[in-house]
């Protein structure tokens, strides 16, 4: 059953596509490292352990950084996902690896989600995460801290799906591209397209936005309830 209602079979999708000339797209491969890890610096303890699971919005968030090459040099691009509907919470692009990179993503991710306390904050161990100003910054927000503890792509699986889309369905597909601006423009329209029409499966083929937007209809209606239920004894 697709969005409109109509009952439609998967094999009875795959052959249309075939028929049209249709495929759907693949990710590539990575090859530029972002992640330089900082083995002078403590690293937090690994709260995740790789379970990828949150129960309700700001419970849990992702980060990681990825790149884009353009004909004036390369674009890094830094992404906040809430791990509860996959909603991409804070983002930057910039032309450098700087620990503000990742700092201004999280800023933007704390401004639009009204603050993160209680946050739990998983990441690499990049130098980025590790700096002085971005865990003071976690602290000062109240967010836990949270670092992959085995040092390879699986500690931030989701933050890398995250990734993997964002290159399949925006770069690969529109580029090449001319400059930072024009990639930053087009990360603009992706998360925003991402948060409120990309149907993902993890969460019932549905966008992040429509999911989140249940969950606080279901808790306000439990809230309703539960008043209601004290009232009466």
């Amino acid at each position: 059953m697709n969005r409109e209602g109509i009952a439609v079979a998967r094999c009875t999708v795959a052959r249309l596509m075939r028929e049209l000339g249709l495929s759907g797209v693949r990710r590539g491969r990575a090859f530029k490292v972002t992640t330089v890890p900082d083995t002078r610096a403590t690293r937090p303890a690994d709260l995740v352990d790789r379970k990828f699971t949150a129960t309700r919005p700001n419970e849990l968030w992702v980060a990681d950084i990825t790149y884009v090459a353009t004909w004036t040099g390369f674009a890094y691009v830094s992404f906040v996902t809430d791990v509860f509907s996959r909603m991409i919470v804070g983002w930057r692009v910039s032309n450098s690896l700087r620990s503000d990179l990742a700092l201004d993503a999280l800023e933007m991710a704390v401004h639009a989600r009204g603050g993160a306390e209680g946050v739990i904050h998983h990441s690499d161990r990049g130098v980025q995460y590790l700096s002085i100003r971005y865990t003071e910054r976690l602290e000062e927000a109240g967010a836990v801290a949270s670092v992959g503890s085995k040092g390879d792509s699986y500690d931030n699986a989701l933050a890398e799906t995250i990734n993997g889309l964002y290159k399949t369905e925006v770069i690969r597909r529109k580029g090449p591209w001319r400059s930072i601006e024009d990639v930053e423009f087009a990360t603009l329209e992706w998360v925003h397209w991402f948060n409120n029409e990309r149907l993902l499966e993890p969460i019932g083929d549905i966008p992040p936005a429509e999911f989140e937007g249940l969950h606080w209809l279901e808790k306000e209606a439990n809230d309703r309830v539960g008043l209601k239920e004290s009232s009466l004894h």
